[in-house]
């Protein structure tokens, strides 16, 4: 029952909205350019992504190391849906804007559905209880936007309420959302990830979050110790 309700979650997602900030023009002529292959506009440096440099994991005890490498497994093998999730939401809401009946969008949305159900739903099926509510906490860090709310968008309020008080049943909650400014454990995904991305292990998709990793691992890591 858990795996059913897994993928009736999975394919009950909706919306996201993605951000590009444009390339601003230079001021002076004077300044030596530089074209990038595959690129039409000269520029006076080149873009780097962000790069973090990670220290070597370290853990107090043992039961420490075991629970971050669980979670990291369990992360690792989530992901994929989590962003992929992401990218069919895009691609859905894409192509709803050009359609102006009622009647075609729902049409349109069940097609996408039936059409990721038959791309991953053996896969789907396979995934434990913990591993169903990483997945919950990472759609809502790449959508920004909870199961559940994500779900009642789709469907409606009660099929949202079945959908909530059949997760209890097995721990999990699909209102849970992405915190790693407050939940050490959420800490440990994002550390995980962005170790993943910086081996390419991982395919990089920002977090729609605002969250700064980099004042993530010295809250963490460097915790304030409690006046007496």
């Amino acid at each position: 029952m858990i795996r059913s309700f897994l993928l009736i979650l999975f394919f009950g997602v909706t919306s996201l909205v993605y951000a590009q900030i444009e390339d601003q023009p230079l001021d002076s002529v004077s300044e030596r350019l530089i074209m990038i292959e595959g690129d039409s506009i000269f520029r006076s440096s080149v873009s780097l992504d962000e790069v973090y440099v990670f220290g070597k994991l370290k853990f107090d005890n043992y039961q420490e190391k075991l629970h971050y490498y669980i979670l990291r497994r369990k992360t690792l093998k989530v992901y994929p849906y989590a962003k992929l999730a992401a990218e069919r939401l895009v691609e859905l809401n894409d192509s709803l804007m050009k359609i102006t009946k009622t009647r075609k969008k729902k049409k349109y949305t069940k097609k996408i559905q039936k059409y990721i159900e038959g791309e991953f739903s053996e896969e789907l099926k396979k995934l434990t209880r913990t591993e169903g509510q990483i997945l919950v906490k990472l759609v809502h860090r790449q959508t920004g936007i909870t199961a559940f709310d994500l779900v009642k968008q789709l469907r409606n309020g009660w099929r949202a309420f079945w959908y909530q008080t059949t997760a209890k049943m097995f721990k999990i909650s699909i209102k849970e959302e992405f915190d790693p400014v407050h939940v050490h454990d959420d800490y440990l995904i994002e550390d995980i990830l962005q170790r993943a991305f910086a081996k390419f292990k991982l395919e990089r998709q920002e977090s729609v979050l605002d969250f700064d990793f980099a004042a993530l691992n010295d809250k963490w890591t460097n915790p304030i110790e409690e006046k007496e």
